[in-house]
Parts: C-alpha cells; structure tokens; sequence
C-alpha cells in the first residue's frame, strides 16, 4: 500500500494513454458530436470509435506483446498472458447530450501462460480517467489505489441509511430488467441513490469514499475491469447480488466500503424472495389518492 508511484508497473504508462485519450474526447465535445445507434438505442458516437484507435495504437507501442479487448470491437492477441479491457468513453449518453460526466477506462488482466482466449485471469492494474474533471483514478495489484497520485481508501459509513449508493440502468430492454424495484427499495432504506451514467466512474467513486456501495446488472468487462481494482485496493468489496466471487463475465455487479456489504447482501436476498418489499403505487393510485386528498382539504 506504500509502494511509490516510480514503482508501479503499467499504471505510469498506461495513465498518460488515459490522459491522451481523454483530452481527444474534449476536443471532440468542444467540437460538437456526431451520433449513431449500434443497436436499438445504443449510442455510439465518432469519439467513440476514434478514441478506441488511438488507445489501441499506444497500447500496441508501450505493451507490445498484451491483448487489447475494446468496447468498439478491437480484438488484437487475445491468447497473450496479459489483455487491456478499453473502454474509450464510458458514459457516451452523457456526452453525446454534452453532460460532462464521462470518461476513459483501461484494465489489465494477466492470465495463467498458455491459458486459452476465453480463459478469466486476475486483473492486476486499472486506470480510469474523467477528463473534464482532470481526475485520474488508478490501481496495481497489491499496491494500492490512488486519484491523482494520493492514496484513496472506501468510506467507513456503516450503515445503508447513512450511504449514498449508485446504480445505473441498462440502454435498452430497460423492461426486461428488475432493477427499477431494487432502485425503489434501495432510495427508501439510504441516504439517496444515484444513477449518474458511467459505471466505470460509479466504482471508481466507490473507491474513494465518495459513494458507499454500487449495483447494477449486466455489465461488460470493459464497463468493470479497471473500477473492481480500484474498489478492492482501496480497502471495499465486490460480489455478485448472492456474495459470490465477481469475476469479469458476471452479470451481477455488487460493490461497496465492505462495511455495509452483507446489510446490502440481506437486501438482495428479501428483494428476489419478494419479501419486506413497499408497493410503488400506480399512476391511477396516485391519482386517487391525490384527488381523495383534495377532496379532504376542500371539506376543512
């Protein structure tokens, strides 16, 4: 935890690639952004894609013989011990709206020699970057996470009523997912919750005590890989929804201070037994009950 930063293996390298990158995605905001859809109503923008290319290039410079695994479809070596998972712009929905809360994310992995392409290792460095904000969020294995080259560490809030929580919600099939419940639940029992748009930056806050605890389902491992580390070095814990070990392909993600985890871990466990919950009301109920009230303040 007290090693320095001139002792740091990939983060010094890797974050002036973040830094570069990320100071592409300001010009490309300054400039205005062009959007398309890669899917029913996913965005994906030209910084997007440019920024992927210029990541993908500097990594192949700096780290020759690592694999690159990126959100915009760069699939370089992936049968090397060690492999990048890029995200170029994570939170493109705010900046495709000019939202300047967004931002560039990179996490290695190092795998067991001659393992097999689909083979998970153990991620051993993480660099996130918010440009707009100039804060560089970074982690090695075993030495620690820092913002900005000073030690961070997780909050030591222990209870959930007192812990400010983020979440976020898928593009699309917003239908299909249950978490508009859990966000139901989960604003009545704490502080308030969040949903800010870069999953990346949700974990990262995590890992500096800005947040206490985040959740969210179905994310990629370019969404998790870099933030998990800087949650778990800065002194947190990550789990899936039932405290199962995280691991890249997991489609649950569950990370917080520690201090609150099995208060949020007991949530999870009334919440899909369909136990302790409060009824939101519908529309019409609301309706009712607004017009029931009116009629009781006109009769005073």
């Amino acid at each position: 935890m007290n090693e320095s930063a001139s002792q740091l293996e990939w983060v010094a390298k890797a974050s002036g690639i973040a830094r570069e990158a990320g100071a592409r995605l300001r010009e490309f905001l300054a400039q205005g952004v062009e959007t398309e859809y890669k899917g029913d109503v996913d965005l994906v923008t030209v910084a997007d894609r440019t920024v992927e290319k210029l990541i993908r290039g500097r990594l192949g410079e700096v780290f020759p013989d690592h694999g690159i695994y990126g959100e915009e479809g760069t699939r370089e070596r992936l049968e090397q011990e060690f492999r990048w998972y890029v995200d170029p712009l994570d939170g493109t929905t705010n900046f495709a709206h000019g939202i300047p809360h967004f931002c560039v994310s990179m996490g290695l992995e190092q795998r067991k020699p001659a393992g097999d392409a689909g083979q998970d290792g153990e991620i051993v460095a993480g660099v996130i970057y918010n440009p707009m904000l100039d804060e560089l969020f970074s982690a090695e294995r075993g030495k620690g996470a820092r913002l900005n080259g000073r030690p961070i560490h997780v909050s030591p809030v222990a209870d959930l009523a007192e812990s400010l929580v983020a979440t976020g919600f898928p593009s699309r099939k917003r239908h299909d997912s249950p978490n508009i419940h859990f966000y139901h639940e989960f604003t009545l029992r704490s502080h308030g919750v969040r949903r800010a748009g870069s999953a990346a930056l949700d974990l990262a806050y995590v890992a500096c005590g800005r947040y206490e605890a985040f959740w969210e389902f179905n994310l990629n491992p370019w969404d998790t890989a870099a933030g998990t580390l800087l949650v778990e070095e800065a002194g947190g814990r990550m789990s899936d929804f039932a405290g199962g070990q995280f691991r890249l392909d997991s489609r649950e993600v569950l990370a917080s201070n520690g201090r609150i985890h099995e208060e949020l871990l007991s949530m999870f466990r009334d919440m899909f037994a369909g136990r302790s919950l409060t009824p939101i009301p519908t529309p019409r109920e609301f309706a009712e009950r607004r017009e029931a009230a009116a009629k009781a303040n006109a009769r005073k």
